[in-house]
């Protein structure tokens, strides 16, 4: 990796005229692309996978350079985002940065401006990321599509209503320095309006005073703004549920595979260097069901179904996946299912009851006809084609005998765009 980095590194600052010829690119955000790798280098070993998927994308954009202005446009915000998915903080300015120039380049880019609003928004510059946020939905043809944009900017102007009428309370300084707490990271702002609670707690005589009564609800009300789309049940582990739009934005624009659980693809994956292993490792998301191979490079999504009122019988879901789908019926097994089984930190996110059964779920796809045996795989597959968010969409080793049924055979066979019996890949997009 420690060549393949510097020759990037290298090809990077060559295209800014840092060690080359400069060309016509889009130079600022290669600069800075190059700032961040010679940041990494001196950092020593790379070991976080999301650092890696961005590195591959700044790749992508500098191969990009001199192409096709919409491939090359494309590269940009993929690389955006993926320094987005980072979630360090070093990645997060980069982020911005990108999108700064992005929307300078187009000022018309929906995604553009998204990225810019998601970017201020995670560093906790709430004035600019609903400036941003406002001008992707301007540019929305269909709002409806962009509800959690719409949700998100509610919540930030909600977040500075409370810090308006707090401060408006407290005279001197520190009404000043809530003020302040809107553009400051969520970490730093929970911390200083509690330090300014408690103060005035202790030198207003306590909860019998009116106004500390009020300042408490305002700061009460404002962490749990803070925390609206963090709200972990203690007795899932901490996990933070998962519902329809926050897996719709999970899979957004990515490519996702849906890998077989067969013994086959499982001794071919584990094969160091092998064609199958690179296949996987190439997509952005990679889903596997039920119980997960040994060999199992990486889960991105693992889903799993219950069976009627029989509890889950398989291996503890200790394994390690980004995102968690437990799929079944009736509601109370399920989430006694759920407190038992799952394993705190082996997962971020779990599916809450919104998708527990969401072939039958009339709020979703309401396709009761496919009975209560329809496996796993075709359940989180038929979901996910459902949400029709996807870049792309493949399945891998299901042609394979035995892995679909013949009813879920047939109905994938009707949407293949492109099968491929070497690699064992079946395309529905």
């Amino acid at each position: 990796m420690g060549q393949t980095f510097t020759g990037l590194l290298k090809a990077v600052r060559a295209r800014t005229g840092q060690g080359g010829t400069a060309r016509p690119e889009p130079a600022a955000a290669l600069r800075l692309c190059g700032d961040y790798l010679a940041g990494l280098a001196a950092g020593g070993p790379m070991n976080d996978a999301r650092q890696t998927r961005l590195v591959s994308a700044i790749g992508g954009l500098t191969a990009a350079c001199g192409t096709d202005g919409d491939d090359l446009f494309d590269a940009l915000l993929r690389t955006g985002q993926r320094a987005l998915e980072a979630d360090g903080e070093a990645e997060t300015r980069l982020a911005l940065d990108i999108a700064v120039e992005a929307t300078g380049l187009r000022a018309r880019s929906k995604g553009a401006w998204r990225l810019r609003g998601s970017a201020s928004d995670a560093l906790g510059r709430r004035d600019e990321a609903v400036d941003a946020y406002e001008r992707h939905l301007a540019l929305q043809q269909n709002p409806a599509s962009a509800e959690d944009v719409v949700r998100r900017i509610a919540t930030l102007k909600d977040l500075r209503a409370c810090l308006d009428e707090a401060a408006g309370m407290l005279p001197g300084d520190d009404g000043a320095a809530l003020r302040a707490l809107h553009d400051a990271p969520a970490g730093q702002a929970r911390t200083a309006f509690a330090d300014v609670v408690r103060r005035r707690t202790a030198e207003g005589g306590g909860t019998a005073d009116p106004a500390v009564r009020r300042l408490t609800a305002l700061y009460a009300a404002y962490r749990r703004l803070l925390d609206r789309d963090r709200m972990a049940d203690p007795l899932l582990g901490g996990v933070e549920p998962l519902g329809v739009t926050g897996l719709r934005r999970l899979v957004a624009g990515r490519s996702v595979c849906l890998v077989a659980g067969a013994a086959r693809i499982a001794d071919e994956e584990k094969i160091p260097g092998s064609p199958l292993g690179k296949l996987i490792d190439g997509y952005d998301l990679v889903v596997r069901c039920d119980t997960l191979p040994a060999a199992a490079r990486r889960t991105d999504l693992h889903a799993v179904t219950l069976r009627g009122d029989t509890p889950w019988t398989g291996p503890a879901w200790d394994r390690r996946a980004g995102t968690r789908l437990v799929f079944g019926d009736p509601l109370p097994q399920w989430r006694r299912s759920l407190r038992a089984r799952l394993v705190a930190g082996a997962q971020d996110h779990i599916g809450d009851a919104t998708l527990r059964r969401p072939l039958d779920d009339p709020a979703l796809l309401g396709e009761g006809d496919w009975g209560p045996r329809t496996g796993t795989a075709f359940t989180v597959l038929r979901l996910l084609d459902f949400l029709d968010a996807a870049d792309r969409l493949d399945l891998i080793g299901f042609g394979l005998p035995g892995q679909l049924p013949p009813r879920e055979r047939e109905w994938v066979t009707a949407r293949a765009t492109h099968q491929d019996e070497t690699e064992m890949r079946t395309a529905l997009r």
